[in-house]
């Protein structure tokens, strides 16, 4: 599965909205460039959840505002493509515990994978460790402590294992969104706020 150059696959489906935070893909691809020496592609790559190309790459990233609902072919695939050692990130764009694409998506992942597969992961967990030092658990974002979405600072995410192997990761903090800006803006940020895709990524490539 894994490929020369690493590539940031986002995952297309027929329901709800795919194609969004367009920017942010870039922007962690830069950061990629700039704290790590994995040799990248410089374009994203968009492939239909139903086609066996996202087979040949280990990271996949999933998100939308609305509706999820995987046909056959998606949900055959997005299963066993989590079984087969790749892994999703998937992210809530609504930031919202209790908007469509949150409760469709955990719908889905409860028929794919069974009641209970999604489960919290706790802050000592090695995702916030692996490269940068995340000591409280996943980062804030500005949508969170703004009011955005639901109102809430989610200090939590939550994971699909499969043999001890984290499969799916599923954040509800509206990470795409906070990283969607132009890679050549971060330099007016305090601190780098894509910092936690490097610790996702790595530690998704098992680096």
């Amino acid at each position: 599965m894994l490929q020369s150059k690493f590539t940031f696959v986002r995952l297309k489906y027929q329901s709800g909205d795919w194609d969004t935070d367009q920017r942010m893909p870039a922007n962690i691809l830069n950061s990629l460039l700039e704290y790590t020496t994995i040799p990248i592609d410089l374009e994203e790559k968009v492939i239909d959840l139903s086609s066996d190309e996202l087979f040949r790459y280990p990271f996949c990233y999933l998100s939308g505002h609305k509706l999820v609902q995987f046909n056959q072919a998606e949900g055959r695939n997005f299963k066993r493509y989590v079984e087969q050692g790749g892994f999703v990130f998937v992210d809530d764009c609504n930031h919202d515990i209790d908007g469509l694409f949150a409760q469709s998506f955990e719908k889905q992942m409860e028929s794919l994978f069974g009641p209970g597969s999604l489960k919290k992961i706790p802050n000592d967990h090695p995702l916030y460790s692996c490269f940068f030092q995340f000591k409280d658990g996943p980062p804030n974002t500005s949508f969170e402590l703004n009011g955005w979405g639901d109102d809430l600072i989610h200090d939590y995410l939550k994971a699909i294992s499969i043999d001890d192997r984290m499969g799916v990761l599923y954040s509800n903090k509206d990470y795409g969104c906070e990283w969607d800006y132009d890679f050549r803006n971060k330099r007016f940020l305090a601190k780098d706020n894509t910092q936690f895709a490097m610790n996702i990524i790595t530690y998704a490539l098992g680096i």
